[in-house]
Order: structure tokens, then C-alpha cells, then sequence
């Protein structure tokens, strides 16, 4: 009976601690004063490529900009000020305004884009901290069907989304990555800077792209 007791407790004591808060998106874009909240911690800035949890709040002020891929839901939501919402497991929840374009993301982009925050720390060489990142995918059985098939679906996003949206790039990136394709990397990289000239994030890949492919 004492057991009993003893283990229930323990189950109390472990359950919360090993509880963790899943990683639902990844912030594609933002521009202008966007702030979070996550469930537990201070209010703070939004930053580009940091990744979303579920429950965590977003505001945007008044001209304020915010594009977030929900990996669950292959969904891509862009959003302006003023407005607010609550980040689920698939979509945002509007807590105030409403969303202004959803655009859906072919099936496996997702997965890929979410390696963006390993690889753009790995790119600033311990710089910026980021949020933690979900594991780097396996490289495929047959490269060349793989990168084939990521090609394919890079030129179907590009038909999709605005001519602005690196999303497309991104996910290129982390497929061309996962195969050591250094050299494709660098034109993929170079296409992010000409849609986003000003993006230093973008700027860090292109230097570390660079290196890797031997200047």
C-alpha cells in the first residue's frame, strides 16, 4: 500500500516537470512592432525565424506585419496590425482582428522549414539564440529522387505564394542541406537576398553557404 502511495506521488512529481510545450510554427516574416507572450514568461519582441509554440499570444501594432507556417496544418497565415491571436496546434486562434491571407503549403514543406532555426544558428556560429529546434531530417535512401521531388515542390510554392515570400527558399535550402549541395545553395540564398536585400538573417546563410562551398 506504502508502495502504491509512494509511486503515485512520484507520477505527481515527474508528470509536470517532463510536460513540455509543443512547437507548432515558425515566424516567416515580420516587420514592425510585434510582441509575444508565451503560456508562462515575460511579454518580448517577435524575431524573424523564431519558432511558435502552442499558446503562445501575438500582438501586432497598428502597420505591424507577421507571416507564421503552422507545420500541423501545412498552412502559412500572414497577419497586420492592429490585431492579435492565440497560436493552436494547426492555425491561429483570433483573439482580436482576423487573418488576412492563409495560403496551404504543399504536404513535407513544413517538416523541412522547421529546420530553419538549426540552420541559421548554425550559419551565425552561435550568434543570436534561438528558440530550440526540432531534430535535423535524415537523408533520403535515393538523393537525386529526393532532391528531384524538392525541386518540384519549391516550384509549386513559388507558384503559390507572394513574390516577397522566401518560404519557398527556405524550404529549398533545407532540403539542398540535408545532401551537402553547397553550390545549388548558394543560388537558392542568392534568390532570398534579391526578394529580401535588407534581411540580415538571410545575409548570415549567404556567408556561411559561401564558406561551406569554398568561397
Amino acid at each position: 500500500m506504502q508502495q502504491r502511495i509512494l509511486f503515485a506521488v512520484l507520477m505527481l512529481l515527474v508528470a509536470p516537470a517532463g510536460a513540455q510545450v509543443r512547437d507548432v510554427g515558425l515566424v516567416n516574416l515580420v516587420a514592425g512592432d510585434v510582441r509575444f507572450a508565451p503560456v508562462s514568461g515575460a511579454s518580448a519582441p517577435v524575431t524573424p525565424f523564431m519558432r511558435v509554440r502552442e499558446g503562445d499570444r501575438f500582438k501586432l501594432a497598428a502597420g505591424a506585419q507577421l507571416r507564421v507556417v503552422f507545420f500541423e496544418g501545412a498552412r502559412q497565415e500572414r497577419w497586420f496590425g492592429p490585431s492579435s491571436f492565440r497560436a493552436a496546434r494547426a492555425q491561429a486562434e483570433a483573439i482580436s482582428g482576423a487573418v488576412t491571407e492563409v495560403t496551404r503549403l504543399p504536404a513535407g514543406a513544413p517538416q523541412r522549414i522547421a529546420r530553419i532555426p538549426e540552420l541559421m544558428q548554425n550559419a551565425k556560429l552561435g550568434g543570436i539564440r534561438v528558440r530550440s529546434a526540432a531534430p535535423a531530417a535524415a537523408p533520403a535512401d535515393k538523393p537525386a529522387q529526393s532532391l528531384a521531388e524538392a525541386r518540384t515542390t519549391y516550384l509549386t510554392m513559388l507558384r503559390a505564394l507572394p513574390p516577397d515570400d522566401i518560404a519557398p527558399e527556405l524550404y529549398y535550402y533545407a532540403a539542398l542541406e540535408e545532401h551537402g549541395e553547397y553550390d545549388t545553395m548558394r543560388a537558392v540564398v542568392a534568390e532570398m537576398q534579391r526578394k529580401q536585400p535588407e534581411n540580415a538573417d538571410v545575409k548570415a546563410l549567404a556567408d556561411w553557404v559561401k564558406k561551406k562551398s569554398g568561397g
